[in-house]
């Protein structure tokens, strides 16, 4: 998954760059809402014209235990992630349970295709170092739209790019580690993609502006990881 990440990281650094002035709306915390705007727009063409078709097709074609099976081995690839971050932030309750559903999964659901862990009674979450971070006090910073990579913020931003120094896969020196990065991502996308699709679609028939909507849903859902599902009235962000 690092190497779209890292495009991403590239791309918006260059357009953030060349921002020279400020505005936006500063109850969203929206500082460079003109450049969000027009990254978003880019954003949706392409997954307009290039995966939502692609999504749809990889529904269409894919029996449904298949793609459980697709989604239940990247979901156990990224739990080393969770696990890491579980710790960093003092979560050693999760961490076991972090720990334990890699263990089950890996080993009885034959390498992550078969979620054993839930039916054992293993709950899931997921954690990265954007929260860790919250959790240590630091600011989300404002809201910024990456060309590739959707709604974000600096502090988000940082957490990607260490994130991809806990995952194992990294540091595995294996032939066609190129593709085997972009390929990960790619199945990624597509199968979240396709698992929103019918919901993201409900959101934007029923958005006036359907931009302002994503903003505010990103960031309230990025508050409930952050708090573990806890609501903290002092926290949440304001609209």
């Amino acid at each position: 998954m690092k190497v779209l990440r890292n495009l991403s990281i590239v791309c918006a650094s260059l357009w953030l760059a060349a921002c020279s002035t400020t505005g936006g709306n500063p109850a969203a915390n929206d500082p460079y809402e003109a450049t969000n705007r027009e990254i978003f727009d880019f954003d949706m063409r392409l997954d307009r014209h290039v995966l939502l078709p692609t999504a749809a097709l990889y529904a269409q074609v894919v029996p449904e235990p298949a793609r459980d099976g697709v989604h239940n081995f990247l979901q156990n690839l990224d739990l080393p992630v969770t696990f890491a971050n579980d710790l960093l932030q003092g979560e050693t309750t999760r961490g076991s349970e972090t720990f334990a559903r890699f263990f089950v999964n890996t080993t009885f659901g034959l390498g992550g295709l078969f979620d054993v862990a839930t039916r054992w009674g293993i709950p899931n979450h997921s954690e990265d170092f954007g929260q860790t971070l919250a959790v240590w006090g630091a600011g989300e910073g404002p809201y910024l739209v990456l060309p590739f990579g959707g709604p974000s913020n600096p502090r988000d931003f940082a957490g990607n790019i260490i994130d991809n120094a806990f995952d194992p896969t990294t540091y595995i020196a294996y032939n066609y580690k190129f593709y085997w990065s972009v390929g990960r991502t790619l199945v990624h996308v597509i199968d979240v993609r396709a698992r929103s699709a019918s919901l993201l679609q409900t959101i934007e028939r029923g958005s006036v502006d359907y931009y302002a909507s994503v903003r505010s849903l990103y960031r309230q859902n990025r508050q409930n990881e952050i708090n573990n599902g806890k609501v903290n009235l002092e926290n949440l962000p304001e609209f």
